[in-house]
């Protein structure tokens, strides 16, 4: 990815309106310091303070990050414990750093399996920053879009058999109400930390057109700066959505 900055007062309505972030490489920083990983994952943490709060500033609406998937379940238990206790701690501490950058909250993936002291604390947080108009932060938390996607499938297969719908009458803006994201706008762009060139069952209906942006930065050592020059590239792409380019 190329490394130039951003034009000087840039114009947002070049885009992009929401950008998604999968936050990978924790347990790489912590074990290049040989530290363990939860120390990743809490570093991990001020990458995301950083990135909610550079976001805001750079005027982008949407910001939606990868914080655990359904397959994060299979790490080691002290590693997932140690996951929700920050989890636990970012929707207990963080409100007044959203409410500082006019942050909207919204936890989007399946909640039955997370704790109910957790769930309590998703709907406090998201009740407490509804309010704030600046940027939308979607944190995807117990989230599979595979997942998602047969839910969603489920769910209107339900209704055809109660007989509310017809079959015929499914089609591409009936399924994406039946989404977990639902309401929101599909990402523009969609930004992978770490090296890793995969998307890992994160948003697939979702990023059938958005614009990928891989980069080497370990996330906990992201921000801001790595921000601008993933939108840099961004802008310097041609979008054609599956038409011909000018």
């Amino acid at each position: 990815m190329s490394s130039a900055p951003l034009p000087a007062n840039p114009d947002q309505a070049s885009g992009p309106q929401h950008v998604a972030i999968i936050m990978d490489g924790n347990g790489r920083w912590a074990k290049a310091r040989g530290l363990p990983r939860v120390a990743g994952h809490r570093r991990g943490a001020d990458a995301v303070r950083r990135v909610v709060r550079g976001a805001g500033e750079l005027g982008i609406p949407i910001l939606t990050l990868f914080a655990f998937s359904t397959e994060n379940w299979t790490r080691p238990a002290d590693e997932v414990a140690d996951l929700m206790g920050l989890l636990r701690h970012y929707l207990r501490n963080e409100l007044e750093e959203l409410r500082k950058n006019g942050a909207r909250l919204r936890v989007i993936g399946n909640r039955d399996g997370l704790a109910g002291d957790i769930v309590r604390d998703i709907a406090d947080a998201e009740r407490m920053t509804s309010g704030n108009t600046r940027i939308d932060v979607n944190i995807c938390m117990n989230y599979g879009a595979r997942d998602e996607i047969v839910r969603a499938a489920r769910n209107l297969a339900k209704q055809v058999a109660k007989g509310e719908i017809t079959v015929d009458s499914i089609d591409q803006h009936s399924f994406e109400r039946e989404l977990l994201t639902a309401g929101v706008p599909d990402p523009d762009l969609l930004i992978r930390t770490s090296g890793e060139q995969r998307i890992s069952n994160f948003l697939l209906w979702q990023c059938a057109y958005s614009e990928l942006v891989f980069v080497d930065t370990l996330w906990p050592d992201f921000g801001k700066e790595h921000l601008e020059q993933a939108i840099a590239e961004f802008r310097r792409r041609e979008r054609r959505y599956g038409g011909v380019g000018s």
